[in-house]
Formats: structure tokens, C-alpha cells, sequence
């Protein structure tokens, strides 16, 4: 939904009195630069994204205190981001403890900040206080200007350390909002490469704004020209939504909305036709990817719930067993968001919540007010609770399925698929595992690989795409089942990845359209049933060349239309002789080891997971078993397509 950007009041803002004496101090910046990783997870591209999350964080702490509405998040040219909000201002009087401006306490000091005390923030994302000055510190540059009182203040730091005092630039109109101006440029000595990724920014500003009612946040990108707007006015059920957009549902959304005890309970359930399941949990707005006792009262309330109703409507005779949490969340499409005072996370990453109110909290929220939605809407929840039943017969099924392919450990040898050729060395951590379309490739790739410490697995033409099937199906398949019991770690809620047998499992394909196709669908598979393989960085795509440049007695190896430009550009005068694969099969086992194998020459992509709820729609989209979507994405990104075989 669109909405004029404005910087005009907050309703109903609270009038707390925001300022110095609102800052507490607990320790200092140094660590930060000597173990970046410990406070934005790592120095590649991810903790480069982590430092604008930080950032906006802290403005979204403003809109969840209820005196911002309007977050502006621009990249220019060069690369220096600007986070600019209309809350209150950073104070920026004098602190006691320090002596020291507020603004200049807070960017500058580890855990300084309005959350420990009392009255600065009710509900924060940046509890443990070290976002913003963790920014500071890991920028060549940090420039911050507050507007409060109506003048205008500035300050400027280097790596951390303050260049100017805080002083007066200025005054701004009466009519327009107090605010907090940020812009920063990253420490090359720190990241590897500065090059923010739009889509992935944009990822999380969605979900920001979903998350948060009412707040509008503007993304702009001045290095091609793209932007975006984001507001919500449903919040978590324009999430829902959003996410089941190319799904069929069974019902509207269900959403709750609720304060108990002080903590804000919000929880919006949708189911569809499909087979997975799409739960994402977070708490003051921060994503728990490990879930929490949040998402536990949830997925507690949601079973017992359905359990009671379908016993109540006689769906479930008195013998019959109860549906298990499994066949409830089949088809579940929810969003379980709780904002809270103090919230108990794990560690800096907050991958999970660990207040023990909130599983009773959530868990009372959800059984009363979806008990009531279920008697309500008698015919939506007769088509849950078949839905719920067939997922029963079906988790049968698939046991059963499940048991031939895990019966023998996958560490024993006589357990292994017979086409696996297995490497020598039993040590995982060492060893590798190439997923290989095709007996030819697969051939080329036994022979030219170090038996050592590389495993081949050749797949037979394109597997199940497991978008469309279930569990059970899925099992069934021949080629799945021979990667399931290579890998070791069996799958869905079975999946262990201590039991994992090689430290890097390789996605081999051809560099064509089916190539691309069956890489696609292997990717689906790891996505669906074996997420720890990409969450821990186990899983990569292996980068074959598309081209062979021979030009008087020099053979160079290309690997896209991209390089291929620029070396015809390069070599101009040059008579060359080009070759183009069209298969792994095509390059003899010296030539498949020397250009996509060897450790010492390879290139390979690790596949990552920046945003799961993204990954979830788009694979929905792209598999799954609505036309329409897909065809719009084609159509939308055809123009994009250099080469295309058929």
C-alpha cells in the first residue's frame, strides 16, 4: 500500500523524557576491530549488510517507542550509506557518568545506550547496545547530526574515534521533525569488498515494515537508480500474504493481536495446499532463526488447539491417536511476533529467544483465539483438519519410506549407493562430495578427481521436484534416496549434520538450461529437507567454463559470456580457435580436474541463505505448482538472458 512520505507527527507518541540520563555506560570500544566477527558475525558481504542493519535498527527502536513513522536508507555512488529517521534525536547533552556528550557516549562506547536503564526504550532490538558504536568502529568514516531542540547537531568519527567535538551546524524549521542523521562509509581495512547487494537490503526493509504497522521505510540505491518504498498497513497479515502469494489458500488469515503482561503477542496463521511449512518467529523485530520459547507456546497452542476442535466436531474418533505437531504444520503458512522489555537471546546474533514467559504468554494467546476462530469458521476448519488428516496418513507413509533409506548407517560402507565412487580418507571434515549430473560427467569426474579426499555421486537424468511432492513421494525416488544415504544426515526433522560425511557437498552441472534445471532442483531439495547443509555453509555449485580459447599455442579457460567479452576485447588482433562446452562430458578427466576441481585452481559459490522467508516464496514460485507466477518472472526477466540452448 502507498502512503506519502511525510516527517509529520507520531499519534498518540509518548512524552517520556528522552536524555542524557537515560544513556548507561558498561564498557569500552577496542575489541571491536581486533574480532569484528564477534559483533556483525563476519567481514564478508553478510557483515558488510550487518552494518546498515545495525543502523536502522536502531531507528526501528524509534517506531516501536512509537515516535517515528519514516526511515530513509540511501547508498550513494560511492558506496556511503545515509540512515536518516524522524524520532527524537540522539541526546545530545552532557552525560554524568562520562562528562561527555550523550551523542558521543553512545557512538563511541561498547553497551552504551538507552536500554538498560529505564524510561529510554520500552521494547528494543538493539538490547545489548553495541550496534550503532560496533558501526563506528569497523567505518573509515562515521558522520552522525542530530536535529533536537531546535538546532541542528554534528559529529564526526574516524574508525571509532572522535575527529570534532559535538557542535551546533545549524537550526531546522519549527514545522519540520526532530531526527537522527547517519552516513558512514566501511573500513577497507576490515571488509574484503565493498559492494552492497540491492535485493538483499531490500529483503530485510520488507520485512522490517511488515513487522512494524504503520512505519514507512524508503530505500534508495543512487549506484543504478533503483528504489523502493515499503509500508504495510496490515503488518503480520500483509506478511502472511505476502508470502502466499503464489499459493492456494484454504482461508483468509487468522491474526491475534495482544498485551499480556506487558509483552505484545502477534500472531497471523494461514494454510495452503502445499506441502512444507513456512514459520518465521521473531521478537522486537529481530528474526530468531533458531525459533524460541515463543515459537514453542505457538506450535504447543496450535496442535492442542486443533486436536480439541477435531475431537469436538467427532473428526477424531475416541481410539484414534492425535495428529502430531508434523500434521498440523503441513500446509502452514505463520508469523509468531512478540515485542517485549527484556528480552533473553542466546548471544549477539539473537538467533533464539529464551524468556520463559512467553511460551505460557503466546501459548493462552493463540488457544483462545484460535479455538475461536475454528468455531467461527466451521467450514475453513473442517478443510484444516482434513488437511491435517491426510498429512497423518501420509507421515505413515512416509516412516515407513523413511526406514528403508536409514535402516544402516551411512557411515558404514555396505549402506552406500553402489554408484558412489567414495573417496579414501574417512575424515569428513577433509573430504568432499561432487553431485554430478550424468554417467558421462560422472565418468570424467571419477577419473580425473584425488581419490583422496573426493567422493563422486552421479544422478540419473533430473530428480523428483520435491516442490510437488510429499515426503513420502519424495522417498521413493531413486536419486534422492542415493544422496539422502551419501550425505548422512537424513532429512527433515531426522536431519543430524553431526552425521554429516563430507565437510563440502558440490552441486556439479552442466553449464546449460538443463543444467540449470537440475541444479535448480537439487537446490529445492537441500532448501526443503536439508536447510543445515546451507545454513552452515556445507553446500556449493561447482563453476565449469563455458569456453575454450585457443590462440596460437596459449588455451585459456572462460567461464561466462561476461569474460568472454572481455577477453575478445582484450585481445582484439588475436586469431583464436573458441570452443563451447555444452557438458561436463565434453572435457577429458585432465581438463574437468585442472579447471573445476583442483583446489588450487577452482571456482566454486557456496550457496548462502540471506533471507529464508525470501527463499521460501521464490522457490514456491519457481517450483511449484501455480503456472502464473512463474510466468510473469520469466517474462519479467527474459531480456536478461544472453544465451539460451535448445
Amino acid at each position: 500500500m502507498a502512503k506519502k512520505q511525510t516527517m509529520g507527527e507520531v499519534e498518540n507518541a509518548p512524552v517520556d523524557i528522552y536524555d542524557a540520563s537515560k544513556i548507561t555506560v558498561l564498557e569500552g570500544l577496542e575489541a571491536v576491530r581486533k574480532r569484528p566477527g564477534m559483533y556483525i558475525g563476519s567481514t564478508d558481504i553478510r557483515g558488510l549488510h550487518q552494518l546498515v542493519f545495525e543502523v536502522v535498527d536502531n531507528a526501528i527502536d524509534e517506531a516501536l517507542a512509537g515516535v517515528c513513522d519514516l526511515i530513509k536508507v540511501t547508498i550513494n555512488e560511492d558506496n556511503i550509506v545515509t540512515v536518516e529517521d524522524n524520532g527524537r534525536g540522539i541526546p545530545v547533552d552532557i552525560h554524568a557518568q562520562t562528562g561527555k556528550s550523550a551523542l558521543e557516549v553512545v557512538m563511541t562506547k561498547l553497551h552504551a545506550g538507552a536500554k538498560f536503564g529505564q524510561g529510554g526504550y520500552k521494547v528494543a532490538s538493539g538490547l545489548h547496545g553495541v550496534g550503532v558504536s560496533a558501526v563506528n568502529a569497523l567505518s573509515e568514516w562515521f558522520e552522525a547530526t542530530v536535529r533536537r531542540d531546535g538546532q541542528v547537531f554534528r559529529q564526526k568519527y574516524a574508525r571509532g574515534v572522535p575527529k570534532t567535538e559535538v557542535k551546533v551546524v545549524g537550526k531546522y524549521p519549527k514545522d519540520e521533525r526532530t531526527g537522527t542523521v547517519q552516513r558512514f562509509y566501511p573500513d577497507k581495512q576490515i571488509f574484503k569488498a565493498i559492494d552492497y547487494k540491492f535485493d538483499v537490503l531490500a529483503q530485510r526493509f520488507r520485512e522490517m515494515a511488515f513487522l512494524t504497522r504503520g512505519l514507512t521505510i524508503s530505500f534508495k540505491d543512487e549506484r543504478d537508480g533503483r528504489a523502493m518504498t515499503f509500508y504495510f498497513e496490515g503488518g503480520i497479515t500483509s506478511f502472511v500474504r505476502y508470502l502466499n502469494k503464489n499459493r492456494n489458500p484454504l482461508h483468509a488469515p487468522f491474526m491475534v493481536s495482544r498485551q499480556v503482561n506487558g509483552s505484545q503477542v502477534e500472531v497471523a496463521i494461514q494454510y495452503t495446499d502445499v506441502y512444507g511449512e513456512s514459520t518465521y518467529s521473531f521478537a522486537n523485530n529481530i528474526n530468531t532463526v533458531d525459533g524460541g520459547t515463543h515459537l514453542t507456546g505457538f506450535r504447543t497452542a496450535l496442535t492442542r488447539t486443533l486436536n480439541d476442535y477435531a475431537r469436538k466436531a467427532n473428526v477424531l474418533k475416541e481410539n484414534d491417536a492425535n495428529l502430531t505437531g508434523d500434521d498440523v504444520r503441513e500446509g502452514l503458512t505463520a508469523i509468531v511476533s512478540v515485542k517485549l522489555q527484556e528480552p533473553q537471546f542466546e548471544s549477539q546474533t539473537k538467533a533464539k529467544l529464551g524468556n520463559a514467559e512467553l511460551k505460557t504468554q503466546v501459548d493462552s494467546v493463540v488457544t483462545e483465539s484460535f479455538s475461536q476462530f475454528l468455531e467461527e469458521h466451521s467450514k475453513e476448519a473442517k478443510e484444516i483438519i482434513q488437511k491435517c488428516l491426510t498429512t497423518a496418513r501420509a507421515r505413515e507413509a512416509a516412516r515407513q519410506a523413511r526406514d528403508l533409506v536409514i535402516r544402516k548407517s551411512a557411515l558404514e560402507s555396505t549402506s552406500l549407493p553402489g554408484k558412489l565412487a567414495d573417496c579414501s580418507d574417512k575424515d569428513s571434515d577433509r573430504s568432499e562430495l561432487y553431485i554430478v549430473e550424468g554417467d558421462s560427467a560422472g565418468g570424467s569426474a571419477k577419473q580425473g578427481r584425488d581419490r583422496k579426499f573426493q567422493a563422486i555421486l552421479p544422478l540419473r537424468g533430473k530428480i523428483m521436484n520435491v516442490e510437488k511432492a510429499r515426503l513420502d513421494k519424495m522417498l521413493q525416488n531413486e536419486e534422492i534416496r542415493a544422496m539422502i544415504t551419501a550425505i548422512g544426515t537424513g532429512v527433515g526433522n531426522g536431519f543430524e549434520l553431526k552425521n554429516l560425511r563430507y565437510n563440502r557437498i558440490i552441486i556439479m552441472t552442466d553449464a546449460d538450461v538443463d543444467g540449470s534445471h537440475i541444479r535448480t532442483l537439487l537446490l529445492t531439495f537441500f532448501f526443503r529437507y536439508m536447510e543445515g547443509l546451507i545454513e552452515h555453509g556445507h553446500l556449493y555449485i561447482a563453476q565449469p567454463p563455458l569456453y575454450k580459447v585457443k590462440s596460437g599455442k596459449n588455451e585459456e579457460y572462460i567461464f561466462d559470456d561476461k569474460d568472454l567479452d572481455a577477453w575478445k576485447k582484450k585481445n582484439r588482433s588475436d586469431k583464436f580457435d573458441l570452443q563451447r562446452y555444452k557438458g561436463l562430458g565434453e572435457m577429458n578427466p585432465e581438463q574437468l580436474w585442472e579447471t573445476t576441481m583442483n583446489p588450487e585452481n577452482r571456482t566454486m559459490l557456496q550457496v548462502s541463505l540471506e533471507d529464508a522467508a525470501e527463499a521460501d516464496r521464490t522457490f514456491d514460485m519457481l517450483m511449484g505448482s501455480e503456472v502464473a507466477p512463474r510466468k510473469r518472472f520469466i517474462q519479467t526477466h527474459a531480456k536478461n538472458v544472453r544465451n539460451l540452448d535448445v
